[in-house]
């Protein structure tokens, strides 16, 4: 059955004639008469009296109703579809990890609402993780995260890299460690730490850390609150590693110290590396950045987010050159 033999059927239902409905439909006779006698022979019975006014027999009767049901939805779906492409949709959801959210999204936002006062943005803050399977199963268009390329390789998302920031080490301003002015590797496995919960990217990227330098990591507590860091840290010993542009409050927090780790030695006596790093990404569907209002705002993110971390991370730089 197809699209097309319905139309004919209806068109000979509301006209009566076989000649006026191929007027209707742009067609000659000859061919609505064969797609009725298609449409009739999959059917098994006739659905019109071939009289000097077609009339619908009692098997085209009871199809009438539905005929004129799938040819509306089928209406509705490619209006629907249209508009979608012409970026008549009704919502756009971001899922992005709490420091986006805090530091770089709000211009991004403020943006997208003047350009599409018409489209409910909707922004949730999750875990890299989190976030990336919750776009994978369709309920956010968008992502921005830490890079995890075991759930980004395939072959239908879109990554592009956005910056690149240091992990640098939270403490209490009266902590042993802020003797330092960069942080020894072994000397952060003599403490305690505080870290993100299953689900974030950040502790995955801290375990990494301490299994390739050999290290122990002692996890006392987990917490997903960027609050709750800053006030379990400035309690006493227990220390936290977390992204420099999730320490902005804390540099300004006299309560609270934050220092750089120590870059790694090198064997052959080469520069040596930084010692910890995370990207940050953008993560979308080939198929979603064909919707205008989800590709204006995947290019306002390529476009102004790392200059927002540009000024942040400058920022953070001078703030913490000038802590005690």
């Amino acid at each position: 059955m197809r699209l097309e033999q319905l139309q004919a059927f209806l068109a000979v239902a509301e006209t009566g004639s076989f000649q006026q409905a191929a007027r209707e439909c742009g067609v000659t006779q000859s061919t609505i008469s064969r797609q009725i006698q298609g449409l009739e022979a999959e059917l098994g019975l006739p659905l019109f009296h071939r009289t000097a006014r077609a009339t619908l027999t009692l098997g085209g009767d009871r199809f009438l109703f539905r005929a004129r049901k799938i040819c509306h939805e089928w209406k509705t779906a490619t209006q629907e579809l249209s508009d979608l492409l012409d970026g008549k949709q009704p919502e756009l959801c971001v899922a992005a990890i709490h420091s986006v959210c805090a530091h770089y999204l709000p211009p991004v936002l403020q943006r997208f609402c003047q350009d599409y006062p018409n489209v409910q943005l909707r922004v949730t803050a999750l875990g890299s993780d989190r976030a990336l399977k919750v776009l994978k199963d369709g309920l956010v268009d968008l992502a921005i995260v830490m890079n995890n390329r075991y759930l980004t390789a395939s072959a239908e998302m879109v990554t592009e890299q956005l910056y690149d920031e240091p992990i640098e080490v939270l403490m209490a301003a009266n902590h042993p460690l802020t003797k330092y002015t960069l942080v020894p590797m072994d000397a952060l496995t003599r403490y305690s730490h505080v870290i993100f919960k299953d689900g974030y990217g950040m502790q995955r990227l801290v375990q990494d850390l301490f299994s390739r330098q050999s290290g122990t990591l002692n996890a006392s507590l987990e917490l997903n609150s960027l609050d709750a860091f800053r006030g379990v840290v400035r309690q006493g010993h227990l220390i936290s590693l977390l992204p420099r542009s999730a320490l902005v409050e804390a540099l300004g927090d006299p309560t609270l110290a934050v220092r750089s780790i120590a870059a790694a030695a090198t064997e052959n006596g080469s520069p040596p590396k930084q010692t910890l790093t995370r990207q940050v990404v953008l993560v979308t569907t080939q198929d979603r950045l064909q919707i205008p209002p989800i590709r204006s705002f995947y290019n306002m993110v390529l476009e102004l987010i790392p200059t927002c971390h540009t000024t942040v991370q400058e920022t953070v730089g001078i703030t913490s050159a000038i802590a005690p």
